[in-house]
């Protein structure tokens, strides 16, 4: 008994309050399920007391007016009842489907703007299956749970009463099997919690393994990784069968045991209502309502402890999803200012950022760009080139320091505002399923495929996309496979460039291009930066030939800034070993 209460203690009552809040918006047809719920419980608790009524008092005196109106009132009852579980059941799936619906828009539209370290540590996999499965998971709380199980207890209650108003001796005879009943429920609750929590954790890892090697297939496929990266699946899956064999066999068991108990129920009933009988304590009619009342009985509380497995699994999958909910918005400031003329004039002043807590990345950064002026950074892999662009586009905060743009600090700048200001150019390029035309506008409708047109004809790439299939209409498949890397950078400076930001970023524009597609991509960027202020991250120093100034970073610090032919003077420079270094290269 002590173990109940401890259970009931620790029941979340608060999470499940969270969770019914999110009725909020349809309270009237939660309530109204609810209603409909209160009216199904006394009619179906009545339909038996009919039949012993037919039986003992129509029957017995041969009344057939009795026995015709008895019937015609049994049929409506049961039409009635019929009725009202269609509503019942239909009501509670439209309110929880409209509940997962919102909650889905929800969380997508907080992911959206969570920061992207947030991304950096958690598995995609993670993210889809709280977005998808769990989400559906609470859709039970409200279709099978909270609802069901309070009216089964409404239910449980008003047809125990008729039972007891009926003849409490005969009821007490079948429910001495009760406690059985509620010891078998009680396991059976403890082992389906058990197995649905390790099935809810080995989806999580499935997906998060399928999505990463899926992503990932031309790597498995050129290291020949396939056979052992089967084999590990095989292991998950396994994993996850275990755990969903676990839940099948605790209904296995408890299904049956259930309808032995219910079985023993019934053979006390005979047993005592045959005797009953014979003493004239128990009519004929009572003796043929009670397995009715007892299957009535029976039945909720079989299915209760299921219900009741339902509802906390529900709120396990809701925990999840509200920790995610929860995650704290790092991105999204309280600055509000939107300039009236951009110049684009940006400062760094003693700058310091470290992902992970004591692992500086940038060091002291001091970098000053007038407006319309090219700067160039270099510097070798792992120096922090990337990173300054993250840092100006507030995808991550900063450790100390302050970043200006037009001498306003950017965290006083309105975020959205500020990433309309700032466009950027990655080495990555990432294209989604669709065409051309689709991943230039973003599906923008104030863009016209004519301006595209315009703009792609003055970077000078209109010829190369009107060769492909269909032109612009051309389908780049997800994260855009059906082009090539110098194509997919092209359509990304286009995109940008559509969307005339006047700070122009280029993270390694021309890093894994051919030379033919880099001269493109030369002229390209040579339109891009007329006019705008422009920062440009290269490895290959032909792409920086009309900076004003470059900036050389060294771990994290910068080491060196000037114009070119000023830097290639300093002997054992570092910006000198670099071209010294690729002009090596390019002799070999």
């Amino acid at each position: 008994m002590s173990t109940f209460i401890n259970k009931i203690k620790n029941f979340n009552f608060g999470l499940l309050s969270r969770i019914l809040k999110l009725a909020k918006p349809y309270k009237l047809y939660f309530y109204l399920s609810i209603f409909i719920g209160l009216l199904i419980a006394p009619l179906s608790a009545y339909r038996p007391y009919i039949i012993k009524t037919i039986i003992d008092d129509d029957i017995k005196i041969s009344d057939i007016q009795g026995i015709s109106n008895n019937s015609m009132i049994y049929i409506l009852i049961l039409i009635l009842e019929t009725l009202l579980a269609f509503a019942f059941g239909y009501l509670t799936f439209w309110l929880g489907q409209s509940i997962i619906r919102d909650l889905r828009n929800n969380l997508f539209n907080h992911i959206i703007r969570l920061e992207l370290n947030y991304f950096d540590k958690t598995p995609i996999g993670n993210l889809t299956t709280r977005t998808i499965s769990d989400i559906e998971t609470i859709n039970s709380v409200f279709s099978e749970g909270i609802i069901t199980i309070f009216i089964d207890i409404i239910t449980l209650f008003v047809v125990f009463g008729m039972m007891i108003y009926t003849n409490w001796k005969l009821t007490l005879i079948c429910l001495s099997v009760l406690p059985l009943l509620i010891i078998v429920s009680y396991y059976f609750k403890e082992a389906v919690k058990k197995s649905f929590t390790e099935v809810r954790s080995q989806i999580a890892i499935m997906n998060s393994f399928l999505q990463e090697r899926i992503a990932g297939m031309k790597i498995l496929q050129i290291f020949n990784l396939q056979e052992f990266e089967i084999k590990k699946l095989k292991k998950i899956n396994l994993d996850y069968t275990e755990a969903n064999i676990r839940s099948i066999f605790a209904y296995s068991v408890f299904f049956p045991a259930v309808e032995i108990i219910s079985a023993i129920s019934i053979g006390l009933l005979v047993w005592y209502g045959s005797f009953g009988i014979i003493r004239n304590e128990v009519s004929i009619g009572l003796l043929i309502s009670f397995p009715l009342y007892i299957n009535m009985l029976f039945r909720p509380i079989r299915m209760l402890a299921d219900k009741f497995n339902t509802l906390q699994m529900g709120m396990i999958a809701a925990e999840r999803v509200f920790a995610l909910q929860d995650t704290d918005l790092v991105n999204v400031s309280s600055g509000k200012i939107k300039l009236d003329h951009v110049r684009g004039k940006i400062d760094f002043e003693q700058v310091n950022f470290c992902y992970i807590n004591n692992q500086q990345v940038l060091k002291n950064i001091n970098i000053h760009i007038q407006a319309d002026e090219t700067i160039a950074i270099v510097g070798s892999t792992g120096s922090g080139k990337t990173t300054i662009i993250n840092l100006l586009s507030r995808f991550y905060p900063i450790e100390s320091g302050k970043i200006s743009i037009d001498d306003t600090n950017i965290n006083d700048l309105d975020l959205n505002y500020l990433r309309t200001i700032v466009g950027v150019i990655l080495q990555d390029v990432f294209l989604f399923n669709g065409t051309i035309l689709e991943n230039i506008t973003l599906k923008n409708s104030e863009i016209s495929p004519e301006m595209v047109f315009d703009f792609a004809r003055k970077i000078g790439c209109y010829d190369m996309i009107m060769k492909l299939p269909n032109g612009f209409n051309y389908n780049v498949m997800e994260r855009g496979v059906a082009l090539s890397v110098g194509q997919k950078q092209l359509i990304s400076m286009l995109r940008t460039l559509i969307y005339n930001p006047k700070i122009i970023i280029m993270d390694e524009a021309t890093s894994s291009i051919d030379p033919e597609s880099e001269l493109i991509i030369q002229y390209a960027i040579e339109k891009l930066i007329e006019k705008r202020t422009s920062i440009i991250i290269a490895h290959r120093l032909s792409t920086i030939q009309h900076a004003n100034k470059i900036y050389v970073m060294d771990h994290g610090e910068i080491v060196e800034e000037g114009a070119i032919s000023d830097l290639l003077k300093i002997d054992n420079g570092h910006f000198k070993n670099l071209s010294d270094k690729q002009d090596k290269i390019a002799i070999y």
